[in-house]
């Protein structure tokens, strides 16, 4: 399907306008599962700048959606109307470290976070390392990996509001809850800055080789997957829940949960958006039938349905 094509009268709106906008721009290739409809309007904005004068500038009843690497992401099969923000690496991707502390944009993959840490003997920051993400969604969903969390290393966070208006985040502004945090949800962060310890540079790689190490032999990485699917519940382990519920290796058409950490559900190359989200829908009832607890999503789902 497409969209009415409404670039020209954003870009009369907005003669200063300097990122890119694409009508009707195709959203599969930008996710990790490969799947999903077109983007009424895709906007990467050249810098911070650029974002917040966008949207000081876009009609308050344009829906906006901000994306990262779409590794935790669903993006149903009739794509989303109004207007799709891709923070590009090139313009919010940096990432620098002044004694202990890590300074980086909402882009900068979560792995990159981790690396800049260990060059410069930072410690703390090694669960990053087993986070396929960006930075921006670590901050929004508290993310966090192998006995580390968000929460846990953030100083501030900068962000802009649905009006334009540029902000500032302390740790405790955040409220962060277990993945996921009380900020307006309207807010596109653009950086943030972490605090580790200063560490020993061997204990560091040592501690982010287990991370990796782990990531390899008990999760699917190399399939097309959105990496953890639901929510640990309190008390639970979520993966194991699904398992006592017989859904491992479960199929709806394209879409399998994973055999190796039933957790993940994949793409076996032909899965639509609706058969992915269909099965984790199936995995939830048959969880709950089996055990009486309700798995929540931990993949964001957006867009219209096929």
């Amino acid at each position: 399907m497409s969209f009415p094509d409404i670039t020209p009268d954003l870009k009369a709106a907005m003669p200063e306008l300097r990122g890119r906008l694409l009508a009707n721009q195709s959203l599969a290739e930008l996710t990790w599962f490969r799947v999903g409809g077109p983007a009424q309007v895709l906007f990467t904005p050249a810098d911070e700048d650029d974002l917040a004068y966008f949207l000081a500038h876009l009609a308050s009843d344009v829906s906006v959606y901000v994306v990262g690497v779409g590794s935790n992401l669903i993006v149903r099969d009739g794509g989303i109307a109004g207007v799709v923000i891709r923070l590009a690496p090139r313009a919010f991707g940096d990432a620098v470290a002044s004694g202990d502390v890590v300074t980086a944009g909402a882009a900068a993959l979560d792995k990159r976070v981790a690396e800049v840490a260990a060059s410069e003997n930072i410690g703390g920051l090694e669960f990053y390392f087993g986070i396929p993400g960006t930075i921006g969604g670590a901050l929004r969903m508290n993310a966090g990996a192998n006995g580390g969390e968000t929460k846990d290393v953030l100083i501030e966070a900068r962000g802009v509001g649905r009006d334009g208006t540029k902000h500032v985040f302390s740790n405790a502004d955040m409220k962060f809850v277990y993945r996921n945090s009380g900020v307006d949800p309207s807010i596109i962060f653009t950086s943030a800055r972490f605090r580790g310890e200063i560490r020993d540079t061997d204990a560091i790689r040592a501690r982010m080789a287990e991370v990796q190490t782990h990531r390899e032999t008990a999760q699917p990485i190399r399939e097309k997957t959105g990496g953890s699917t639901f929510k640990n519940p309190p008390g639970h382990s979520a993966w194991k829940l699904v398992d006592a519920a017989g859904c491992r290796g479960l199929r709806v058409g394209g879409a399998q949960v994973s055999q190796m950490h039933c957790n993940f559900l994949i793409n076996n190359g032909d899965a639509t958006a609706h058969d992915i989200e269909t099965l984790g829908e199936t995995v939830r009832e048959r969880v709950k039938a089996n055990s009486g607890i309700e798995l929540h999503w931990e993949i964001k789902r957006i867009g219209i349905p096929g």
